[in-house]
């Protein structure tokens, strides 16, 4: 394996990163000055969400049926031309929600097919030794991704208008695939089958060990509560906590939080990492139980930096825990999996939490969310097999 090829795919995953952390405001801002509307906004976010919730088993399929590489290129070759096509929509001056509405469909389309290569790419480029602080290194750049990408956008909507974010997102996305066409990746060939029984394969490693779906259930629960907290905590900042600065601070205070927590997971290694960091992701309960009771600004926003340093810590370890358990012919259909029932429980929350707080006020919801997820991360500990795995451990002389 040579050292560049992760550094190629470092840059590759940089160059995506910061794109997908800019174009949420910029989106949202263009759509509302487009048409005024929240539920238009609504509207432009479901096709995106839906496609990519739909078509990820496929793309895990496919990631492993033709090699994670090809499929990482040709989606981030469809993504680039969907962004292009809505940076031109919007530079012409009149942008019809459709044709936005339909550009984030396809983008979304090409999410599911890239997402499930990320993890076979670095078991592919990275020697086992040396994978966790690979994805250390991939945690703290999408933290920082997050820190700097609604600056970026921020500014050139306020500058030269939203469709210059598109622009260079299409742009990132084409940088994306020529530098992933020069990796090259080890790949340990998939058998050639049916669709139906790739997927009924992937589910089956994914039911088989109980660490591993015990654990998709603390971290599906875990996205939901945060879909919570992000629907409701932005009012209650601005009404109650001290106005829009105080959820802006919050926002950045986890953004450098999931950069810290990445930090500490490269040089951090656990006797038992998915225990461990499942036992972090229950520090989410904290911001959501201070929102809850509307407690001083400054104690929300240092609960929310530690309960976003706990997920810092976490992916790393999870995605190197599992790099390592999961034979590589079905890394991506597990991988796949993974983040199908992590993301399909935040459109419940988001769906959910403003019904319930009209209903009972906004304290009930955060409050059943924060019980909910400690519940669900803490009890992970009783499963046998999350206290039973662990990594292999390097070799001194590769530390």
């Amino acid at each position: 394996m040579r050292p560049l090829d992760f550094r190629l795919l470092f840059t590759a995953r940089v160059l995506v990163m910061v794109g997908e952390a800019a174009v949420p405001t910029a989106l949202a801002l263009a759509v509302l000055r487009a048409t005024g509307s929240s539920g238009a906004l609504a509207l432009v976010l479901a096709c995106a969400m839906v496609p990519r919730l739909m078509l990820l088993p496929v793309g895990g399929v496919l990631a492993d049926r033709f090699a994670a590489r090809r499929v990482a290129v040709a989606a981030d070759l469809v993504a680039a031309g969907a962004q292009a096509f809505a940076a031109v929509e919007l530079l012409g001056g009149q942008p019809r929600l459709w044709h936005l509405a339909v550009a984030q469909a396809v983008g979304g389309a090409a999410s599911a097919f890239a997402m499930p290569t990320v993890s076979p790419l670095v078991a592919g480029t990275v020697p086992a030794e040396r994978r966790q602080r690979a994805n250390s290194l991939l945690g703290a750049a999408r933290g920082t991704a997050q820190l700097a990408g609604p600056a970026l956008a921020g500014t050139l909507v306020l500058t030269v208008g939203p469709g210059w974010t598109f622009a260079l997102d299409a742009a990132a996305f084409a940088g994306s695939a020529a530098l992933l066409a020069l990796l090259r990746v080890r790949r340990v060939p998939a058998p050639r089958r049916s669709l139906r029984t790739d997927l009924v394969a992937g589910w089956r490693e994914v039911r088989s060990r109980d660490w591993y779906w015990s654990s998709l259930v603390a971290h599906s629960v875990w996205n939901g509560a945060a879909a919570v907290l992000l629907t409701l905590g932005p009012k209650i900042a601005v009404d109650r906590l001290g106005g829009e600065k105080v959820w802006i601070l919050t926002v950045q205070a986890g953004a450098v939080g999931l950069v810290l927590g990445s930090l500490i997971a490269a040089r951090v290694r656990p006797r038992r990492p998915v225990l461990v960091s499942n036992l972090g992701l229950a520090t989410l309960a904290l911001p959501m139980l201070l929102l809850a009771l509307a407690l001083p600004a400054p104690l929300v926003i240092a609960s929310y930096a530690v309960a976003m340093t706990g997920l810092g810590v976490l992916n790393p370890l999870w995605e190197t825990a599992v790099q390592e358990a999961i034979p590589g012919p079905v890394l991506a259909r597990v991988t796949s999996y993974d983040w199908l029932l992590s993301l399909a429980a935040a459109p419940l929350g988001y769906s959910l939490a403003p019904w319930a707080a009209s209903r009972w006020g906004p304290g009930v919801p955060l409050t059943v969310a924060a019980v909910l997820v400690a519940a669900a991360c803490l009890a992970t500990a009783a499963v046998p097999g999350v206290r039973a795995l662990s990594v292999r451990r390097p070799p001194a002389e590769a530390r």
